[in-house]
């Protein structure tokens, strides 16, 4: 079979339809009608009446019968925590990050890079009303913010500037870099020193500090962050929690 034609009949596949099903939930949007679901994915109403149906009696869909909305079941909870589990770098990192939340009482933040973005793979929020929050699953440009640079800078030279070679940079807030030779001098920067800080390059209003957690011979895993409101930033010694983040990021490794 060609790729392409692979590809085509792929995509029309029902299970690429459950797919879209599922990842049509977000956190802002967390309950949906059959109406909400065919807008979201394009399926039409009578072929998403099968599929929902099917993920309600499976129990990755629940149905509330008064409001005739769908949300997400347990079973994909459960299923979360089997990976959860399984998964070293979260089953390392999870105990250390929720230590460093209860000593800081601030959003601690665990991220990856996929494929060209950065993806939020635990959080523990902060415990202040006021907070600047993050959410699992969440994904964001490599060009923006802490987490995503420090990820960017510790990649290889190669992909760093194939990647810069693919973009234009979008700002995001009014604080985002918007010059390429300008996030090449910042990428240097960050890896020379070993972490990033950066103030409302994402959120505005929002500071984030985040250093990479290397394995052997430098191997980037992730990167460990928090982040808070810039009206707290007078309470840290900035330097401190930097050197707090870069031993707990060496704990999660050793």
């Amino acid at each position: 079979m060609e790729p392409e034609a692979f590809k085509t009949n792929y995509s029309m596949s029902s299970i690429h339809r459950v797919i879209q099903v599922l990842r049509a939930f977000k956190v802002d949007q967390p309950h949906m009608s059959l109406t909400e679901l065919s807008r979201s994915t394009g399926i039409s109403v009578s072929s998403l009446q099968r599929i929902v149906n099917t993920l309600v009696y499976e129990g990755f869909l629940t149905k509330n019968e008064k409001t005739k909305q769908y949300s997400l079941g347990l079973e994909l909870m459960f299923l979360g925590q089997m990976v959860q589990k399984s998964d070293a770098l979260l089953s390392k990192a999870i105990p250390i990050m929720e230590r460093l939340n209860e000593d800081t009482k601030e959003n601690i933040s665990l991220n990856i890079i996929e494929g060209n973005q950065r993806r939020c793979i635990y959080n523990l929020p902060s415990r202040h009303e006021l907070s600047a929050l993050t959410f699992v699953g969440h994904t964001s440009p490599l060009y923006a913010g802490a987490s995503a640079k420090v990820l960017l800078a510790y990649c290889e030279p190669e992909f760093i500037e194939s990647y810069l070679n693919s973009i234009e940079l979008s700002g995001i807030t009014d604080l985002t870099v918007n010059s390429k030779e300008e996030l090449r001098k910042q990428l240097a920067e960050i890896r020379n020193q070993g972490y990033s800080i950066t103030y409302g390059e994402r959120v505005k209003g929002a500071v984030s500090i985040s250093v990479p957690i290397l394995a052997k011979e430098d191997f980037l895993l992730g990167t460990l962050s928090v982040t808070f409101p810039y009206i707290r930033q007078e309470e840290y010694d900035f330097e401190g929690l930097t050197e707090t983040l870069k031993k707990a990021a060496q704990e999660i490794v050793l």
